[in-house]
């Protein structure tokens, strides 16, 4: 890792500011098709259990993308990587607001996820290259808080804005905020900075280890939990919690603002505690999971337990800067693959919580389901730590 003192103060603020906003334009356009599903399913002539299909597209586009991307940009000066990740970003959504049919709308939602983890992987890694070592996840932490930031206000703004207009205007103007990212990027990030050198095969080889893949296998599985209960957040309000469906927005506002608090004490977390920090993150889930379904009870503890939940998120920057400490030549790869499995969750938790409402156990089900992911996410952990302290004793011999 070079001097981060080569590139001032101020100069590191626009970098991670630039940064953060790419992240906001993909947190919006990922999320936003959820709030927007009645809208476009009656544009296409489709039900809405149809739409959802575009939403998992996307999020194949993530988990393919992810690794395919990072292999193939491994040689590739990061400044270049992620101008063209970005650039290419701006060119799916613009299509996806062209989108002529249902099944172009599911092409071109496949195509929009292909960078969405590539680029946050490389980000990241330029994040933590101009940081100060002691604040490395606290720099990552703040590229992922665009992600936060797009829950919070992106998804809201966009969904009011294709109420009143049409979801086409929300993908272009997606593509226009991916577009001034990459003029952001190109003047702020200077030119040789953060360059990589790594060859393919090196990455995948360093890749191929215990440690990685089990800090991939703690967040597919460990944060799945969070979207168990983040997708039937609606009508457990309204069917348990027993508030209007107004209530709902006000409830994904307090899902937001926890994960912005998420974004930034995970990050926090890694830099006083390192990997020990997954552990805490995982041990506060399980406990948030289990409580949640008293919590949902009344309008008066829902939104603090909502907010809490929201805050889960911090697994996700201490995972990904654990993954830059054990993945060796495999930086890139590693980074980018952290999305995939955070992709992965986001099937896993409404898949495993499906199964339990639609097996009559009620919707707060979700949250039971996810302590149970959480739990399982807390032995993989468990299971890393031992393997990481075999490691250090054998090469200590």
């Amino acid at each position: 890792m070079s001097d981060p003192s080569i590139v001032p103060a101020r100069q590191v603020t626009l970098i991670l500011l630039a940064l953060a906003l790419g992240g906001f334009a993909i947190g919006t356009s990922e999320f936003v098709v959820m709030g927007l599903i009645t809208e476009i399913a009656r544009d296409f002539g489709v039900s809405e259990p149809q739409l959802g299909h575009v939403v998992s597209a996307y999020a194949l586009g993530v988990v393919v993308g992810a690794p395919l991307l990072a292999v193939l940009g491994a040689k590739w000066p990061r400044r270049n990587l992620l101008l063209w990740l970005m650039a290419f970003y701006a060119l799916a959504n613009f299509a996806s607001a062209l989108s002529p049919s249902y099944s172009w709308m599911m092409a071109f939602r496949f195509v929009s996820g292909l960078p969405h983890g590539a680029y946050f992987g490389v980000a990241a890694l330029v994040a933590v290259h101009i940081s100060a070592p002691s604040q490395r996840g606290q720099a990552v932490g703040k590229v992922m808080l665009g992600l936060a930031v797009a829950l919070l206000v992106g998804i809201p703004f966009s969904t009011w804005i294709g109420q009143i207009y049409s979801w086409r205007y929300v993908f272009a103007l997606v593509a226009l905020i991916a577009v001034i990212v990459v003029v952001m990027i190109a003047r702020v990030l200077p030119v040789g900075l953060g360059t990589a050198h790594t060859d393919a095969l090196h990455e995948l080889r360093d890749f191929n280890r215990a440690p990685v893949w089990l800090a991939l296998a703690i967040g597919a599985i460990g944060f799945s939990g969070m979207f168990a209960v983040f997708s039937y957040l609606s009508p457990t309000l309204v069917q348990v919690t027993g508030v209007s469906e107004h209530f709902v927005p006000i409830a994904l506002a307090a899902f937001g603002v926890g994960g912005i608090l998420g974004s930034l004490a995970g990050g926090w977390l890694f830099d006083r505690y390192g990997f020990r920090a997954a552990g805490m993150v995982l041990i506060w889930s399980l406990l948030l999971l289990l409580v949640f379904p008293l919590a949902a009870r009344s309008a008066w503890t829902v939104l603090p337990a909502v907010l809490a939940v929201g805050t889960m998120g911090a697994l996700g920057p201490v995972l990904q800067s654990h993954l830059m400490d054990v993945a060796g030549a495999a930086q890139t790869l590693a980074a980018a693959s952290h999305h995939s499995a955070f992709n992965a969750a986001n099937a896993l938790g409404p898949w495993l919580g499906g199964l339990a409402i639609s097996a009559g156990w009620g919707w707060t089900s979700a949250s039971l389901v996810g302590a149970a992911t959480a739990l399982s996410g807390l032995l993989i952990y468990v299971y890393a730590c031992a393997n990481l302290q075999r490691q250090v004793r054998a090469t200590q011999c």
